[in-house]
Parts: C-alpha cells; structure tokens; sequence
C-alpha cells in the first residue's frame, strides 16, 4: 500500500495534483526548483525537500510533473537526482508530457536500478487538477497500474491504460494534436462570425447546438467571449506539445498540412510573447 509519497513539479497543474493528494491523507513530501510554488502545501501539511534526491529517498512512491529538460536534469543529477533517491522496489511514476526518447530513457534508467516505472501523461487544465477532474494515461504492467489507481483516484476522473511503455506517450502526441487544432478551428469560427456580424454568444450557441459541440469549445469559447485569457493551460506548452506529435508525424513519414498550418499560429503568438496565457489566447493573432 503506498502512504508515502515523493511529489516533484508544483507548476499549474502539478501544485494542485498535490494539494489534492494532501485532502486524501497521503504523506507528501515536496520539491521545486522554485520553493515559492510549495508554499501552500506546506501550509496543509507537505513536508518540503531539499533536492531531487531528498524528496525521493525511503518513498513508497515518486510522482514527477515536469518539462522534459527540467525532468531529466533532476533524475540524472548526479547523487542529487531522484533516480539515485529512490528506492529498489519503490514506484516511479512519470507524468509529464516528453519526447518518447526521454521516456524510453528514464523507464530504462529506473528498471536497471530496480525501481518500478509507471509512465502516466496527464491531460487536462489547472480547472480539470482542481476538481479532481484529470485524465491519465498510463503505458507499463497493468498490475503496477491497480496499485496506483487508488493513489490515482483523488486527482484523475479518467485512468487509461494504452499499452506498454512508451504507448502513453504515443496517444498522449494524438491528444496534443487534436487539441491544439480544436482550439485553432474555435478561434477562427469566432474571427470569422465575429467579421460576419454576429457576436461570440450567438455564435457559441450554434455551435453548441449540433455535431462540433465540446466541452473545450463551451468553456474557452466563454472564456474568449469574456476576454480572459488568464493561464489554465499555457500556450507554450501546448505549442510544445505539438511539436512533439508533428515531429512523430515526420519520424513516421506522415504528413500532416492542417498541424503544420496551426503550428505557425502558435509559433506567431509565441513570438508576440503570449507563451505564458492560456493557449486560447492565439485567437488574438488572427485580427
């Protein structure tokens, strides 16, 4: 039964996988390459860890959250990396979104030390980790997944089991892929109905009305209509996202021009210096 837990990546997401995770009883023990993120977990009862490495040591189990740079620098730091922190037997589960080189190469690290490797992309917002509301999908033994379902319970509303490792990672470019452009396809209806004469409301009940109707055209189609682009999923992110299923796309000799197009949509509003606004916010480089 896992009670201890190591928690490494308190950004937008991961700061409220640990909160909630803290509601459920878990011993959590935390670290950030920026300690001003744990602040209010410590609060609630998290204990804060010096390094990588500390935050690993004696846990039942180590959750990371982070960039792929960013993660692989802080499993492979030497003897202040969590790979040399974690116990033989203790389970590490990767949750960030990374380049299937980067995944294959942190579950081979982890399996030659004999840790247990979960690899577990999350998807979803900052609203989605508040709420528990959370999709995982996991690639790895699926009687390692049973024991971290309950564990997984308290922040995720969908637990998907793909294959095996390095699967995760493979669906997780399709999502990235599929979001980016729902989102470029709902900025340009609303441009366009907006030069039509219509007003945004109008057009979102339309839409919501038929065959294209989503939960993310409803809740970013509000939220655009309001002119609030605050961060709940970082564009640059998103962006990078999809340079990772675009580039699997090329390794795979396919094609894919709509992906290519909406990648310069988020190129351009990278470069006008929206990377850190919610990625509804490449509607403003279509006026």
């Amino acid at each position: 039964m896992v009670k201890e837990i190591g928690f490494i990546g308190l950004g937008t997401v991961g700061g409220h996988i640990a909160a909630n995770l803290l509601k459920a009883h878990y011993k959590l023990s935390v670290f950030d390459s920026r300690p001003e993120t744990a602040k209010n977990l410590l609060t609630q009862g998290a204990k804060w860890a010096s390094s990588p490495f500390e935050v690993a040591q004696g846990k039942d189990m180590v959750i990371v959250v982070m960039p792929e740079k960013e993660e692989m620098e802080a499993a492979l730091s030497g003897t202040d990396g969590f790979l040399a922190g974690i116990n033989p037997g203790a389970i590490l589960v990767d949750m960030g979104t990374h380049s299937l080189e980067a995944t294959m190469e942190l579950s081979a690290k982890a399996t030659a030390k004999g840790i247990q490797f979960l690899e577990a992309p999350i998807w979803g917002t900052k609203e989605h980790a508040i709420s528990g509301l959370l999709t995982v999908l996991t690639g790895g033994d699926q009687t390692l997944l049973s024991r971290c379902r309950e564990v997984f319970s308290h922040f995720a509303l969908n637990i998907i089991h793909v294959g095996d490792v390095g699967d995760a990672t493979r669906m997780k470019f399709v999502v990235n892929l599929v979001q980016a452009e729902l989102m470029a396809a709902l900025a340009e209806g609303l441009v366009l109905g907006e030069k039509l004469g219509f007003k945004a409301e109008k057009i979102l009940e339309v839409l919501e009305s038929g065959g294209v109707a989503s939960p993310l055209f409803n809740a970013k189609g509000r939220s655009i209509a309001r002119g609030d682009f605050s961060r709940n999923l970082a564009l640059k992110y998103v962006y990078e996202g999809l340079m990772m299923a675009t580039d699997a796309a090329a390794k795979a000799n396919l094609e894919l021009p709509a992906a290519n197009a909406v990648a310069k949509i988020y190129e351009k509003a990278l470069k006008a210096g929206r990377g850190e606004e919610d990625f509804s916010a490449i509607v403003k480089e279509l006026h």
